[in-house]
């Protein structure tokens, strides 16, 4: 062990200053079953240092050592309270132009005051913060979460005051080890971009709650999951569903219960998207929740839904706006719902990340069935322990924040990966987990085909109830013939989602249908992709790329100018172009 040098200044030379902060993770067993419960939103105006060397974390400016031991005055290199201030929830990158393509650090910060209103265990929500956050609150440290899309929770109650400071160091920098890695094809956006709530709970509280209808029950039986956290572990917990005249005891041992009622509910469906009102209690913890009840299942190239043969109408999805980058409005969420159900479509994809949870709740009252998906993305660092940890605590993040939303009928374990060995057991370990935590949905991938032989043969379909397929023959498969080559030399034995395919086009640009980047390019192919999917007995699903244009720093051409123009609408959503309406009418059909 090298002695460290009398000289040695820690906060300048140690470059192994993260390695504290890291030992400190926050996780999926961190969650609380926050549905249905009263929150007190910390949204709001946030002070913020662009802190680009991470001298926030070297120094460790949230120890607030303004005075020396001897009551001397320390010079230091931060003012929270005079920094400028930003929204939250935002992405930094909308908030000023030098901020557009920032990677790094971002310091945020504010003060609350909080009041004990008696025994009561409290818990702030982080609905997002892209990629990772490390937390401190009155001088200490709480913990770091990874992933940027997914929630995470930190337990408050011991260092809780009047008056309260806390810090978040916010860091979006892509890492080869990250999920997704460093090279993606959207907009890597920054920031404290969902809401960040203050949660008050009985010092016992419902902890965890999983409520479904029961697979293979003949629709007529329901299944209750509940987990307690607290001292009183052992007692009953009361679930009542009163428009089913529900109103069932369940017994608590060591923490835990569950119940097989039966009822037959009302099913859920995209033209019949009822709710019931479920109310579940421990001690003096209550959750009032909106739920619906369905059925999904696979069997041989069939999709079912509630019994019922269904063709998954789609489109793709990117979380994005032009105004509010990845921060997306519930006001926007039902726009792009809107759209979709213009378009004649009952499912959407939403890609390549998880979406913020309002979607899913907004589907569920709307009538949309979902794919939800984590970003295990093109070149994942298959062979990093580390990394397949990360995967697998935001595929559990998702599943635990959703698994009680009937809209959602498909987990994704990732998107467009090369068929190796390491990739293979690290996404197959993925969909092992998937099943493991939820057993009443379908899980997919979607698949890169193999272009050299025109065939689906992707041996991560051994283990998938829906193989997804991304093709884009006409467009990066030059030779659209080869696509009927393709569907000719394949028997999956599943379902197949054609998870994605289409063509760039920029609004309006008009011109030959062999002249790539027109509105007209991208129509020809999207009649040449309807003609041949409808015909093919095994595909069961399309969701083509994408709703509407997004940015994205891979694309240069002047058509594109940072965008991917694949979408069917301009990146405002106010112009459809000639394509949408290709797939209005052959939705229509099915």
């Amino acid at each position: 062990m090298t002695n460290k040098a009398d000289n040695f200044v820690n906060c300048i030379h140690n470059e192994n200053y993260e390695d504290e902060y890291l030992s400190k993770k926050i996780t999926s067993d961190s969650m609380i079953y926050d549905g249905g419960r009263d929150k007190e939103l910390l949204n709001g105006w946030w002070n913020f240092g662009i802190d680009q060397y991470d001298t926030c974390l070297r120094a460790k400016w949230y120890e607030e050592k303004y005075q020396d031991e001897e009551g001397r005055y320390n010079p230091i290199d931060f003012s929270f309270d005079d920094w400028e201030k930003i929204y939250v929830p935002s992405c930094w990158n909308m908030h000023q132009e030098k901020l557009f393509l920032y990677e790094g650090s971002i310091v945020y910060t504010r003060t609350f005051k909080y009041f004990n209103k008696g025994e009561e265990r409290v818990f702030i929500k982080f609905g997002a913060a892209n990629y990772d956050a490390k937390v401190f609150l009155n001088k200490e440290y709480l913990g770091y979460h990874k992933g940027g899309s997914t929630p995470f929770y930190v337990e408050v109650t011991s260092c809780l005051k009047e008056i309260n400071r806390i810090i978040v160091v916010v860091n979006n920098t892509r890492k080869r080890t990250n999920v997704p890695c460093e090279n993606t094809d959207w907009f890597n956006y920054g920031g404290l971009y969902r809401d960040v709530e203050l949660i008050r709970l009985p010092g016992t509280f419902i902890k965890d709650f999983t409520i479904t209808l029961m697979p293979g029950s003949n629709f007529s039986k329901i299944q209750a999951g509940v987990t307690v956290d607290g001292p009183v572990t052992e007692g009953t917990a009361r679930l009542r569903i009163n428009r089913l005249n529900v109103d069932c005891e369940i017994s608590i041992s060591n923490g835990k219960g569950s119940a097989f009622i039966d009822t037959s509910p009302e099913l859920w469906s995209p033209e019949n998207p009822v709710l019931y009102d479920v109310s579940l209690s421990y001690g003096k913890d209550v959750i009032h929740e909106n739920i619906g009840f369905r059925e999904i299942k696979v069997v041989g190239t069939d999709i079912y839904l509630n019994g019922k043969k269904i063709f998954l109408k789609g489109i793709c999805t990117h979380e994005e706006s032009v105004v509010n980058g990845k921060a997306v409005t519930e006001e926007e969420i039902r726009e792009n719902f809107k759209l979709a159900k213009e378009m004649n479509c009952n499912y959407m994809r939403l890609a390549h990340y998880p979406h913020t949870e309002k979607a899913a709740r907004l589907a569920d009252e709307m009538g949309i069935m979902l794919w939800e998906e984590i970003p295990v993305y093109w070149a994942i660092d298959f062979n990093n322990e580390e990394t397949y940890r990360d995967a697998e605590n935001q595929l559990t993040e998702l599943i635990k924040r959703d698994r009680n939303r009937a809209s959602v009928i498909i987990w994704s374990v990732g998107n467009e990966n090369a068929d190796t060995e390491p990739r293979l057991k690290f996404m197959s370990s993925l969909v092992k987990k998937a099943k493991e935590l939820d057993s009443t949905r379908l899980v997919s991938a979607a698949c890169m085909l193999d272009h050299v032989n025109h065939i689906i043969n992707d041996r991560l379909a051994e283990y998938l109830d829906i193989i997804g397929a991304n093709q884009y023959y006409g467009w990066y498969q030059t030779d659209f013939n080869n696509l009927i080559k393709l569907f000719d030399n394949s028997k999956p034995g599943k379902p197949v989602v054609i998870s994605e395919f289409g063509a760039d086009a920029k609004s309006r640009q008009r011109g030959t249908v062999d002249e790539k980047g027109t509105e007209d390019c991208q129509l020809d192919i999207f009649k040449k992709q309807v003609d041949v999917l409808g015909r093919i007995p095994y595909v069961k699903g399309t969701s083509p790329w994408i709703l509407y244009d997004f940015r994205c720093p891979r694309r240069l051409h002047f058509t594109q100018n940072y965008y991917n123009t694949k979408g069917l609408l301009s990146a405002d959503k106010k112009y459809r172009k000639p394509a949408f309406y290709v797939m209005q009418e052959f939705y229509a059909s099915k």
